[in-house]
C-alpha cells in the first residue's frame, strides 16, 4: 500500500483500525543503536557532533559480525513495530578494528542483510566509500581504518552485493561525505555504477564541514555538489542541514531527495533543516533515524514540524495548497520521495494497520486519523504490519520480538563489557 496519487486515501478503516502505508526509513547505522543513551554526559563543555564522534569509534570498535548482527535485528524489529516498513542501511564499519579486511569482505554487509531478512524488513543496502579523513586528503586515523576502501575493493565489494539483490533487498552505493571521498575518486566510482543505484551522501551536516569545504575547495559542500557531480532524483542528501537559499533551491530543482533525521539532529546539537522554504520550493525529502536515540516515525515527523514552529513561532508549517493537513503533508512527502531513494519502485502488500481501539483514535474519522496518529501522543498505536503480505508484528509486537531481545540483551552487555 504505498499511495502516489495526490487524492488518494492515505488511511483506510479496516480490521477495526485504520491501515496505512507503511514509511521508508531513509537513513540508519544499525550499529549505533546500542550505544542510545551512552553519550549523555558531557565530556567537553563545548561538546557537538565531533565529540560525540569520538564515543561512536570507541562503541564501532567493539563490533563483530556477530553482534552487528544481533543490533540490526533488534532495530530493524523494532523498525517495523513502529511503521517503518523499509530501511536505507548506510553501511560503514566493513573490516576489522585494525582495518583489516575479514576472510570474506563483505561479512558486517551479510551481517545486516541476514537481519533484514530474518526481521521482514525490507532492505536498501549502502556500503559506504570512505577514504580520506578530511578535505585535505589526509589519512584515516586508527579509529577510521575499518571503514575505509581503496575504489578498486570497494567496487568489488559493491559488485558482490548486487549479485544477491531480490525483491527485499536493493543495493546502492554511498559516498560518506565530501571531506571522505577525494573528487577522483567518486568521479569513478559514479562512472562505474548502474543507472538504477540509489546514491546517498552525507551533507552540510554541521557547520565546521562547511567551513572546511570551503575553505579547501572554494565552494560550500551542496554548491560544489550540485556544481560538479549529476545530482539528480536517484540522489539522496542526508541532513542538508546548513544551506544557502540558492543551495536549496538547487537541491529541489535537482529532483534529489533529502533525508531529514530530526530526532538525530537535534541529539547531536547540528542544527534545523530549513523545511518551509524547501517545501516552497517543491523539494522532495524522507525520513531516517540515523543513529536511532528514537526509532520512531511519529516522533522524527512530529518534530520535523515543532522544529519550524520553534523557529518561526508559528503553527502549521508544513502544509502545502494541496492540503492543510500537517499529517497528510507530511505522510505524503515521506511516500513521494521513496521509490527513488530506496531503489523499491513497488511496495505492494506493504501496510500498517493502526489500533482502532486506541483511546487517542478514538472517533477518528479519515480526514483527521493521521493527524491524530502524529500528534495526539507518545503511546505507540501500530496494531499490525504486513510486508510483501507477511505478518511481522502482531499486536503491536514483531512475531519473533522475544527471542531476538534476548539475543539483543546477550550481545549489549558483552558490548558493554569493560
Amino acid at each position: 500500500m504505498s499511495p502516489r496519487d495526490p487524492n488518494e486515501a492515505l488511511a483506510v478503516a479496516a480490521d477495526g483500525g485504520w491501515r496505512v502505508p507503511g514509511i521508508a526509513n531513509l537513513h540508519s547505522h544499525a550499529f549505533q543503536r546500542a550505544m542510545a543513551g551512552l553519550a549523555e554526559r558531557q565530556t567537553h563543555p563545548e561538546d557537538s557532533f565531533w565529540t560525540w564522534r569520538e564515543i561512536m569509534y570507541r562503541f564501532a570498535a567493539r563490533m563483530t559480525p556477530d553482534s552487528m548482527y544481533a543490533v540490526a535485528t533488534q532495530l530493524y524489529a523494532e523498525m517495523l513495530e513502529a511503521g517503518y516498513t523499509q530501511v536505507c542501511e548506510f553501511h560503514y564499519v566493513h573490516h576489522q578494528p585494525d582495518g583489516t579486511p575479514y576472510a570474506d569482505p563483505a561479512a558486517m554487509s551479510k551481517a545486516v542483510v541476514a537481519a533484514a531478512r530474518d526481521t521482514g524488513i525490507r532492505m536498501t543496502l549502502l556500503p559506504v566509500l570512505y577514504m580520506t579523513g578530511g578535505f585535505d586528503g589526509r589519512e584515516l586515523s586508527p579509529r577510521q581504518q575499518r571503514f575505509g576502501h581503496g575504489v578498486d575493493d570497494f567496487l568489488r565489494l559493491f559488485d558482490s552485493l548486487r549479485s544477491v539483490q531480490d525483491d527485499a533487498l536493493r543495493v546502492g552505493c554511498a559516498f560518506h561525505s565530501l571531506r571522505a571521498v577525494p573528487e577522483a575518486a567518486m568521479r569513478r566510482v559514479l562512472a562505474a555504477l548502474p543507472a538504477d543505484a540509489p546514491v546517498h551522501i552525507h551533507i552540510a551536516e554541521q557547520v565546521g564541514e562547511v567551513q572546511d569545504c570551503l575553505a579547501l575547495r572554494q565552494a560550500r559542500p551542496v554548491e560544489w555538489l550540485l556544481g560538479e557531480c549529476p545530482v539528480d532524483r536517484r540522489w539522496t542528501l542526508v541532513h542538508a542541514t546548513h544551506l544557502t537559499e540558492d543551495e536549496t533551491r538547487g537541491i529541489a530543482a535537482s529532483g534529489a531527495t533529502v533525508a531529514i533525521c530530526p530526532t538525530t539532529e537535534a541529539n547531536l546539537g547540528d542544527g534545523l533543516f530549513p523545511l518551509r522554504d524547501y517545501l516552497q520550493a517543491g523539494g522532495r525529502w524522507g525520513i531516517g533515524s540515523d543513529s536511532h536515540v528514537s526509532v520512531s516515525p511519529v516522533e522524527e515527523l512530529r518534530w520535523l514540524e515543532y522544529g519550524q514552529r520553534l523557529v518561526t513561532r508559528h503553527r502549521n508549517i508544513a502544509v502545502t495548497p494541496a492540503s492543510t493537513s500537517v499529517g497528510e503533508t507530511l505522510l505524503r512527502g515521506v511516500l513521494a520521495s521513496a521509490a527513488d531513494a530506496t531503489g523499491f519502485a513497488g511496495t505492494h502488500g506493504d501496510s500498517v494497520l493502526l489500533d482502532g481501539h486506541a483511546p487517542a483514535l478514538a472517533g477518528a474519522t479519515q480526514d483527521d486519523v493521521i493527524d491524530r496518529w502524529l500528534f495526539a501522543g507518545n503511546r505507540p498505536l501500530v496494531e499490525e504490519v504486513r510486508v510483501a503480505g507477511r505478518q511481522v508484528v502482531a499486536g503491536g509486537r514483531h512475531v519473533a520480538g522475544e527471542a531476538i531481545a534476548r539475543r539483543y540483551a546477550g550481545t549489549l552487555r558483552q558490548l558493554l563489557r569493560d
